[in-house]
């Protein structure tokens, strides 16, 4: 008799026979074989194609054993039959542990049903997506049940307008599932996204003292996040993902109907449009949201054919481009090129342009469009049924990787025992069959993706007609001799060097290895880019920076076509690196820069703050804060192509020094508060979140405070972040989850872990170097402090140059409430009486203590002048600015309102500390000085100058510090 594993493929069929034993020890079991569906060979047939459940079998034999008592697997896993099992274990819950145990074994088994079912293709994708859904509905409204009833028993029910009536009575949290989940499309294995919201403004009543109702909700949120995704001896339920509500993981837990409707009416942006297409009132009660769904629907169909949507799908269409390109996603079949996404974005495209007046596209679910795109004679036939095939194929395909381990991935598998699951899971013989049936899918997706909306740089007009001399040097076709003749002609001012370096280059080891089609690319490139650099005054010079970028890219070719098909980044490349070497370094060490150069407009137009933040949010949306490698690397190219666009824009002339160091320091702040978020989540995952004295869970309760250049606005393109961290809660108390540690530790490990963060060198570099020393006591203090502790050592222990640091210092990320206790703080300190002669020798003494380490040498100060350093330099000026804020602002409180030295310096004139015409005077020397500085930054030259440079500048200056300082 043969084994029943001996009709699958050689692979499996070894995989199969080595553990079957351990799986089924006493032999197949009698109870699953009974459905005559089940023959022993299907059992081998599962557990060679899936490795959750083979586990499952032999770990949790018992429970599947259940499973199939309940239901056999033969038989569809339908809503019904979900919600009548999930009672059956809700009877055994008796409390919050018991709650989370009982999620956690009904996914266990409900998971082993639907993979099961669709790995032996059993199930078709509708019947699998719509499993999936119905078990995360099913988890999150019984989770939400069990909660909302213990939450109002131990705080009392929350009571306000019920929104269908508009009777005072009691109120429901509404939860709003997006993504998959909303268009009941949900993957076998898959986070989910939601959002919280209520009806409206009230407080509770029952408890031991009222509540608002927004706090209740928050804490109901809290408690249901924990119960779906916190991870247990019996795994989790489900990752759950809330950024995609209003402000992101910065925004409140649950809002209002009020102030979400308001929300998306005032701020709403068009991603989030996109991502409201699909949303679905998935907890809750239903009631409810579907007024809240209704109030909303404006925001996301508009009227008419929406032609403005066009530009926004343009952009978000060029992002999924780039971001195909950066992280080399070719063997992801969800964000790959042809891949799911791209269906997905086709379909929402027109949902969002036409979904106003042709109401059939105002549904979620991606395969019921396409019919109605077809319908509507949008798309034509061919198109729609090219889609629908690869959908499916997709989508299937995703199923199967994923049931392999139960494992979130898009991710095709490189190893042969894999390779051949996937094959025998999707029908075929083997696995180069799925792959070129893929690949085809693919390339038709892909085709279909670039016609729908062309973005501006696929319109470009082709190339003119290069001279065939560019062609001939390259290649080394024209003699040593010529080739410098011709360069000189064109401009080159160093054609000698320009040649060395083309040959260095063209023998280099890495490009006589490059494979055909790099090497043909590269040939393609080289004659483009000598031809590009004839626009420049420095051609020669150019080359040299241009080749570090060259080098960079060499094996990755993807950016030489980017150059190539794209005259104007291609012209914005050689004008950047001609005029900074600085911005040449950039893009040589980070070659996914070059994805900046392809909108000018953009370039040289960096985002305001909030823009930033949305950009952020955007970019960082589809990484789990769990994937801390992947978010750092992602913070680090946000912010390097950010900077690059301040610094195009400062070179070109559009931005003065001060706007530079806003968006510097804007930059660095978002960067900063997303840091926190996820530092924040990851600690709040493992051991829940820090206890307040009242018993409610903080948000946060923790701040940075910025000093220094951060502090005072003056960030330059390689400052490092001077940071102190505070926070606000009883560090007596601990948190309130599985893991408890006490607050005080849970903030240190906090700090630990920003720090990490923003320090680490990735293979993108370090985020920004982290000096920690202002802090209480220095290196020897505590890294996280509280505020309270802060307060007392700032009036009882801090040196007076500790307080000059303090009128440069501001809230720059985390918790509102914690910055505003700080800046009360700060307040009082630099209000406080002082002896205006006694801080003056102090201020005086410490100044020239930083001259005698940190300026020039007197024996060399005829040949070098230390713009920041030296006398008359920038120091002196902050020195006089902080001195007089410490001896002043006990008459002018007003003075305390800034941290920086320009508005500082202002308020001075204004309160009558300092005539205007001087506090004007310095603020124009200081601003003259700090340029310099700036524009030598992206020259990539230091802050040292000759010696005699500046001199009337340097002569005011020390005539102040005379006058203010000394006499």
């Amino acid at each position: 008799m043969s084994a029943p594993w001996s009709a699958l493929p050689s692979p499996i069929a070894e995989d199969v026979a080595e553990c079957w034993e351990s799986v089924f020890p006493d032999g197949v079991p009698a109870w699953l074989v009974e459905d005559e569906a089940v023959p022993e060979s299907v059992v081998a047939d599962a557990v060679g194609r899936s490795l959750f459940l083979r586990q499952t079998l032999e770990r949790h034999a018992d429970q599947v054993r259940q499973a199939v008592d309940s239901r056999l697997l033969s038989e569809p896993t339908t809503p019904e039959y979900l919600a009548k099992r999930w009672q059956e274990y809700l009877e055994r819950v008796d409390g919050e542990p018991a709650l989370h145990a009982a999620l956690r074994r009904f996914r266990r088994e409900i998971q082993f049903r639907v993979i099961w079912r669709d790995l032996l293709r059993w199930a078709d994708l509708a019947e699998t997506m719509a499993a999936a859904s119905a078990f995360a509905d099913t988890c999150i409204d019984g989770a939400l049940d069990w909660l909302y009833e213990d939450s109002c028993e131990q705080l009392g029910t929350p009571y306000g307008l019920d929104p269908v009536t508009g009777e005072e009575a009691p109120q429901p949290l509404v939860v709003i599932g997006m993504g998959k989940l909303g268009g009941r499309e949900l993957n076998v294995s898959s986070d989910i996204d939601l959002i919280f919201a209520f009806p409206g403004k009230g407080e509770t009543r029952g408890g031991r003292r009222s509540l608002d109702n927004q706090q209740f909700f928050i804490r109901l949120g809290q408690r249901l996040i924990q119960a779906l995704d916190q991870i247990t001896a019996d795994g989790f339920v489900f990752r759950v993902d809330m950024r995609l509500r209003p402000y992101g993981q910065s925004g409140a837990l649950a809002l209002s109907f009020a102030a979400l409707e308001t929300y998306y009416q005032d701020q709403g942006r068009d991603w989030e449009r996109y991502a409201m297409v699909k949303s679905r009132v998935v907890a809750g009660d239903q009631k409810a949201g579907q007024v809240l769904m209704e109030s909303l629907r404006p925001f996301v169909y508009r009227k008419y054919i929406d032609f403005s949507a066009f530009e926004s799908l343009r952009s978000m269409k060029a992002m999924i481009s780039r971001e195909v390109r950066r992280k080399g996603l070719e063997n992801n079949i969800k964000l790959g090129s042809g891949g799911i996404r791209e269906i997905e974005f086709v379909v929402q495209a027109f949902q969002l342009i036409r979904g106003g007046r042709d109401r059939e596209l105002q549904q979620r679910e991606l395969l019921t469009i396409l019919k109605e795109l077809e319908a509507l004679e949008l798309l034509p036939s061919g198109v729609v049924s090219e889609l629908r095939e690869a959908y499916v194929f997709l989508r299937n395909l995703e199923h199967a990787l994923q049931g392999i381990e139960d494992k979130q991935t898009q991710t095709l598998p490189e190893d042969d025992l894999n390779r051949a699951r996937i094959a025998l899971i999707m029908g075929f013989d083997s696995w180069t069959e799925c792959q070129k049936v893929l690949d085809e899918h693919r390339e038709r997706v892909a085709t279909h993706f670039a016609n729908i909306i062309a973005t501006e740089e696929e319109e470009e007009d082709g190339e003119s007609e290069l001279a065939e001399e560019w062609q001939e040097i390259w290649l080394a076709e024209m003699d040593d001799e010529s080739a410098r003749d011709w360069l000189k002609e064109q401009g080159y001012e160093n054609p000698e060097e320009s040649c060395r370096e083309l040959t260095e280059l063209r023998d280099s080891r890495t490009v006589e290895t490059l494979q055909t089609q790099g090497r043909k690319r590269l040939n393609q490139f080289m004659p483009v880019l000598l031809d590009a650099l004839t626009d420049v005054e420095n051609p020669s010079q150019t080359l040299s920076r241009v080749l570090q970028l060259v080098s960079a890219i060499l094996r990755r070719t993807a950016y030489m076509v980017l150059l190539l098909e794209n005259p104007g980044a291609r012209t914005q490349l050689v004008r950047l690196c001609s005029e900074s070497p600085w911005v040449a370094q950039q893009l040589a060490e980070t070659p996914l820069l070059l994805d900046e150069l392809l909108n000018a407009e953009s370039l040289y137009t960096p985002p305001a703050k909030e823009e930033l933040q949305d950009d952020l949010r955007q970019q960082m949306l589809r990484i789990p804060f769990e994937d801390l490698e992947e978010q750092m690397e992602s913070l680090r190219h946000f912010k390097k192509a950010h900077i690059l666009r301040v610094a195009a824009s400062e070179l070109k002339g559009t931005l003065p020094l001060m706007k530079v160091s806003d968006y510097l320091t804007w930059i660095a702040e978002v960067v900063l508060d997303h840091v926190v978020d996820v530092a924040f989540a990851n600690l709040v995952s493992r051991h829940g979140y820090p206890r307040r004295s009242d018993g409610s869970a903080c948000e946060t309760d923790f701040a940075i405070i910025g000093y220094g250049k951060l502090g005072g606005i003056e960030l330059g393109y390689t400052s490092d972040l001077d940071l102190v961290f505070v926070h606000k809660a009883d560090p007596e108390l601990s948190t309130d989850g599985d893991k408890p540690i006490d607050n005080a530790v849970f903030f240190t490990r906090l700090g630990q872990r920003i720090v990490h963060i923003l320090s680490t060198q990735t293979p993108s570099g370090q985020l920004y170097e982290v000096d920690m020393r202002l802090r209480p006591s220095g290196n020897s203090g505590l890294l996280v402090t509280t505020l309270s502790a802060f307060e007392k050592y700032q009036r009882n222990d801090a040196w007076t140059w500790e307080h000059q640091a303090l009128a440069r210092a501001r809230g720059v990320a985390g918790c509102t409430e914690t910055l505003e206790a700080f800046e009360a703080i700060r307040h009082d300190i630099l209000c406080q009486q002082r002896d205006r002669s006694k801080l003056r020798e102090e201020v005086v003494e410490m100044r020239e203590k930083m001259r005698s380490s940190l300026g020039t040498p007197e024996s060399r100060r005829s040949e070098v002048f230390h713009i920041k350093h030296d006398p008359g330099g920038i120091v002196d000026i902050e020195f006089m600015v902080q001195y007089l804020m410490l001896a002043w602002c006990s008459d002018h409180p007003e003075l305390t309102q800034w941290p920086d030295n320009i508005r500082q310096m202002e308020e001075l004139g204004r309160a009558g500390v300092l005539p205007v015409e001087d506090t004007e005077k310095l603020r124009e020397t200081f601003i003259t000085l700090r340029s310099t500085i700036h524009r030598r930054a992206l020259q990539n030259l230091n802050s040292q100058v000759e010696g005699d440079a500046f001199p009337e500048e340097r002569d005011y200056i020390q005539s102040m510090w005379k006058k203010v300082m000394l006499d």
